[in-house]
């Protein structure tokens, strides 16, 4: 199975949904046309935008949609772990999105009051797998708009210097030597005791454990152990049987994050204060070697002032943490967000909304900016396959795509139960890392939290 196909399933897996059904490319006259004969003009449109990571690259596209088109984009970004917040906020007022974000079918519950139907959109219809689409009764209300892989993210030129370490005490010569938890920890360690001959002020970045800041954590890293549970035990992921969890592999997940923090830049009793931007600082000007993030984290690294890290020498790896078959692990690949369109805006509102999202991902102005500003990797036939990203990370993920025999882990974190299930996580995890509470306390408020947020 070739790279995109497999992509594209993995959003499939992540929606819930079962199979794989590509459509065929449609003809360039067909792909280049408005959503609509009767497209939207002079309208503003506004976006709530979910990644604030990605906020100045919105703000190009919005120049560059309302210089080709004379509709106007106000893009609007949510701060970290607020966007529930903001955008519930947003949608009583004059000022509502008119295209805003859901993170799948528990996204759909909250907002299906105000998802329209897209089921006749030009973005529906390009779709390559409809599969993977957040649908109801048939009727397409969430698209999404990019496939994207998260790991451990590594500097191989800090790594390649570790290698030629007279003193070093492990035998590894390549990475690809290293598909443990036992392998990382051995190699962690050791560099970490090698901290000084490598320029380095630890091998990982800080963990980003400010409240509003831990969703590195709560949410990506903690998609490892839960999807394996809901895995082992054949849950249906759109059945009751999400509504517990028994943190089954809890002690993994513990495995890898004390190996953050004991081998990190910064004390495990500072990290209250340290946000996710301090920590790619860190990786981008070489302060340490290894940083848990995802395809996304490019803009980060390469806008930072006195960037250190050569595009060639920026590598991603699975998150190990000690599960059985690890050395077949892949990347956690999917995706958690969904486009829509608001079903209360005006009616003109709907169809400039629906052009927008067109023009951005069949345009040659707006899939240029999707390939090389945002980083996406399109779910949609309007990109050719030598339409792909090209920067270090995206170019990880397509790499781990291709590997046979690897098993990638799907992004089950679009089931969480809430925003409170993880900011009563991240809570625990401070406390664990600044030693107030034990890693039981961990166990137990996961476990509770969840099945109370549930239950809501």
């Amino acid at each position: 199975m070739n790279s995109f196909k497999k992509t594209i399933s993995c959003i499939a897996a992540l929606s819930l949904l079962a199979s794989l059904t590509a459509c065929g490319k449609k003809d360039k006259e067909e792909a280049d046309s408005p959503d609509s004969t009767a497209a939207a003009k002079n309208v503003t449109i506004r976006f709530l935008n979910f990644k604030p990571e990605i906020a100045p690259v919105y703000e190009e596209i919005a120049e560059a949609y309302n210089a080709e088109t004379g509709n106007t984009l106000i893009v609007e970004t949510a701060a970290n772990n607020t966007y529930e917040q903001t955008l519930s906020a947003k949608m009583s007022t004059s000022e509502a999105p008119v295209i805003f974000q859901i993170n799948g079918p528990r996204g759909y519950a909250n907002w299906r009051d105000y998802c329209l139907d897209m089921s006749d959109s030009k973005i529906y219809e390009h779709l390559i797998d409809k599969s993977s689409a957040v649908t109801s009764n048939g009727i397409a209300y969430g698209i999404p708009y990019a496939v994207e892989g998260y790991g451990i993210i590594y500097n191989d030129a800090i790594i390649q210097k570790y290698f030629s370490l007279e003193n070093r005490k492990t035998d590894f010569v390549s990475m690809d030597e290293v598909d443990s938890f036992d392998d990382l920890k051995e190699l962690t360690e050791d560099m970490q005791a090698n901290a000084e001959s490598l320029g380095i002020e630890g091998v990982f970045a800080a963990t980003s454990l400010k409240a509003g800041d831990d969703w590195r954590w709560t949410t990506h890293l903690a998609n490892v152990p839960i999807e394996r549970e809901f895995f082992d035990n054949n849950i249906d992921l759109s059945g009751d049987g999400i509504k517990t969890i028994a943190f089954q592999y809890g002690n993994n997940f513990r495995n890898i994050f004390d190996l953050y923090l004991n081998n990190s830049t910064v004390d495990r009793k500072m990290l209250g204060s340290k946000i996710t931007d301090e920590s790619m600082a860190e990786f981008a000007l070489g302060k340490c070697a290894m940083v848990q993030n995802g395809s996304w984290a490019w803009s980060q690294i390469s806008s930072v002032q006195g960037n250190t890290v050569a595009e060639e020498d920026i590598k991603m790896m699975p998150i190990y943490m000690g599960l059985e078959d690890e050395e077949n692990q892949g990347l956690c690949i999917g995706t958690e967000g969904f486009l829509c369109v608001n079903s209360m805006a005006k009616p003109e509102e709907q169809q400039a909304a629906k052009d927008f999202l067109f023009w951005l991902y069949s345009s040659e102005t707006g899939k240029d900016m999707v390939i090389n500003k945002l980083g996406f990797i399109a779910p949609f036939d309007t990109f050719t396959d030598d339409e792909k990203p090209s920067d270090p990370l995206s170019r990880e993920v397509l790499r781990w795509l291709d590997k046979e025999d690897v098993r990638t882990v799907p992004w089950s974190f679009t089931v969480f139960p809430s925003q409170t299930f993880k900011d009563n996580f991240g809570a625990a995890l401070l406390q664990y890392a600044q030693g107030t509470k034990d890693w039981d306390y961990v166990t137990e408020k996961v476990i509770t939290s969840w099945e109370t947020e549930s239950s809501f």
